[in-house]
């Protein structure tokens, strides 16, 4: 690596985009292994979840209990009501039984009824979003400044055509207001964290560390 790239990692902010740029990926091709997780402390429970713009949001799975306080901040923040069920991040859809079901061995499964190990999930902020390419009427488009994909509420009839279409059915209907909930990158999960299951480490710290994991 040459001097100049070096210095440009260690020597001023780095955000996402200019992180992805270094490192030659797309938000939807990028992935932080578990090396450079452990470099902050993580152990083998924890994943990457979604790129924001301030940093990589990961779960760490060994330190959530299934809480759902991460739902009540979100819902709060976004829709200024608690009502886990539109939360951008999901925990109580799969409380029980983890994200994939219940399982005939559900027992050594995830969930609440199993190996008690929770998953929260969120929007994975697609490179080719299925929700944006399925909506009939164009109500879902990168921020300005972010670049998350979020819903338009103006555009917005809630007929719920990118909950189907999305493969994680990540995306939720509020019938109360007739339009779709969707994450916003804001952060309020992590913040409303009671045990540091969620956290955002900064774009700089790893481009540090994946600068060290290539020498």
């Amino acid at each position: 690596m040459s001097k100049g790239l070096i210095n440009k990692v260690f020597d001023k902010e780095t955000t996402r985009r200019e992180f992805l740029k270094l490192t030659g990926k797309g938000v939807a091709g990028f992935a932080v292994t578990s090396s450079i997780l452990s470099m902050f402390g993580f152990g083998e429970e924890a994943m990457a979840a979604i790129a924001l713009p301030e940093g990589l949001l990961v779960v760490d799975r060994s330190k959530c209990t299934g809480c759902q306080r991460c739902e009540i901040t979100c819902t709060l923040q976004n829709d200024g009501k608690v009502q886990p069920f539109l939360s951008r991040i999901k925990v109580g859809e799969n409380y029980n039984f983890g994200t994939t079901g219940p399982k005939i061995n559900y027992q050594y499964e995830d969930g609440q009824m199993g190996n008690l190990k929770m998953s929260p999930v969120t929007c994975k902020q697609c490179r080719e979003p299925f929700c944006a390419n399925a909506c009939p009427n164009g109500a879902i488009a990168a921020d300005a400044r972010t670049g998350a994909r979020v819903v338009l509420k103006d555009k917005c009839v809630g007929c719920g055509v990118c909950t189907e279409a999305c493969p994680w059915n990540l995306p939720t209907i509020d019938t109360e207001n007739g339009y779709a909930t969707k994450c916003t990158t804001c952060g309020s999960c992590v913040r409303g964290c009671p045990t540091d299951a969620l956290k955002v480490i900064k774009w700089e710290d790893i481009s540090k560390a994946h600068f060290f994991s290539k020498r």
